[in-house]
């Protein structure tokens, strides 16, 4: 047999193997017949990989008593418990690490200071602090993986970043160089994008097959979920909403352009409008207090006037650029993450009638934004990227070749 011949019946095996898993995770109690049912493999097969799931311990049997007598009924669930995997945000001058097991409980957290520095000193410095929090957090217990995830952009495909905003990793096999020291595999991938995934598999559109999570922190993002899978373009990160241009009379922003949608409703532009009315001597609450997100929204839901204006323009303009992202992907659900949502009542009205004004009927019709359900868990789009390492079958094929 040809290493060519090989390879597809691994491949063969993972999408087989990761099919019937998927069907227990979603499914499940189900019983074998019903598997082999769904997934058009024959019985034999879904026996075949069962026996291996349940001898890794990913699964488990649970006997129900026929209701007429007979056989009692075998179905199958997932186990997720013994299962442990750390996530790691690589932020702007910040580490956060959280030890979670694979149903979503976090177990310990550690947030750390992280300068800028050079890549041969960066990488290492890396190493050490997911190796320490590994030793003592994980110590004993059964890790699968280290899912990491940072702002910027990756080729989660190929583990390599394209670009962060604060350390010199462009070009970098992140994955594969974290993953060769740890001894473990390693999943990378945008944080915005990631968190979509953590709101699909654990969160506020757990019930939705295809969704849109817009995120406004330092920059302005998307996360689009279709089929229950991230959106991508040859294994790189889109949706970089943040960039769409809105006011050609508008600032410069990063990326070289004018007016980009970032420049208008981010955080730190938010807060420059704020800061640039109130030295003209505009008169508002704010001037006696530090300005941040916080405050700000605070104010307008107290109706200060300069920060009700910010905002209700900062939704004008949001509600503008998801409309253009409901018209081209059709979403069941639309999720927004970030501090606006402290002023989700004067906000979410104001975003949600531009999107019915302008996105297509069909397409908004009972469309009513949402709070994400992970605001302040930056680290759990590592354990949906090592979840989605198990259901899509890379890293399930892992664990199945190991011994029992």
């Amino acid at each position: 047999m040809t290493r060519a011949q090989i390879a597809n019946v691994d491949l063969v095996k993972q999408v087989n193997c990761s099919a019937v898993y998927r069907l227990i995770d979603s499914r499940g109690p189900i019983s074998r017949v019903r598997i082999a049912e769904l997934s058009h493999l024959a019985p034999a097969s879904v026996t075949k990989i069962t026996r291996s799931l349940l001898e890794q311990g990913l699964i488990r049997e649970l006997e129900h008593q026929a209701s007429t007598g007979g056989r009692r009924a075998i179905s199958l669930t997932t186990v997720t418990h013994p299962f442990h995997l750390v996530a790691v945000k690589l932020g702007r001058e910040e580490l956060r690490l959280t030890l979670y097991d694979l149903s979503g409980r976090a177990h310990a957290r550690h947030v750390l200071p992280f300068p800028r520095r050079e890549q041969d000193v960066l990488l290492p410095a890396l190493h050490r602090h997911i190796a320490d929090f590994i030793q003592h957090e994980a110590a004993g217990l059964r890790l699968m993986a280290v899912g990491l995830v940072m702002p910027g952009l990756t080729d989660a495909q190929a583990g390599r970043v394209l670009a962060h905003p604060c350390y010199p990793l462009a070009g970098v096999p992140l994955a594969e160089r974290l993953g060769a020291s740890l001894g473990l595999p390693v999943f990378i991938g945008n944080d915005i994008r990631a968190q979509a995934l953590a709101e699909h598999y654990y969160g506020a559109s757990q019930d939705c097959l295809d969704s849109v999570l817009v995120s406004v922190h330092h920059g302005v993002g998307a996360g689009i979920i279709t089929e229950g899978r991230i959106f991508k373009s040859q294994g790189r990160d889109v949706a970089e909403i943040g960039h769409i241009h809105v006011d050609p009379l508008g600032e410069r922003c990063d990326c070289g352009n004018f007016g980009c949608l970032e420049t208008m409703v981010a955080d730190a532009a938010l807060l420059r409008q704020a800061r640039h009315m109130l030295d003209q001597g505009y008169h508002s609450s704010l001037a006696e207090q530090e300005l941040t997100m916080g405050a700000l929204c605070r104010a307008a839901l107290e109706q200060d006037r300069l920060a009700v204006n910010i905002l209700c323009q900062a939704a004008e303009r949001l509600g503008q650029v998801m409309a253009i992202v409901i018209n081209l992907f059709n979403p069941q659900r639309v999720l927004l993450s970030g501090a606006l949502c402290e002023a989700e009542s004067l906000v979410f009205p104001i975003i949600n009638k531009a999107i019915r004004h302008q996105s297509l009927p069909g397409f908004h019709q009972g469309q009513v934004l949402i709070r994400a359900r992970f605001q302040d868990d930056q680290t759990i789009g590592g354990l949906a990227l090592v979840k989605r390492g198990l259901l899509e079958g890379e890293l399930l094929q892992r664990i199945m070749e190991q011994k029992s």
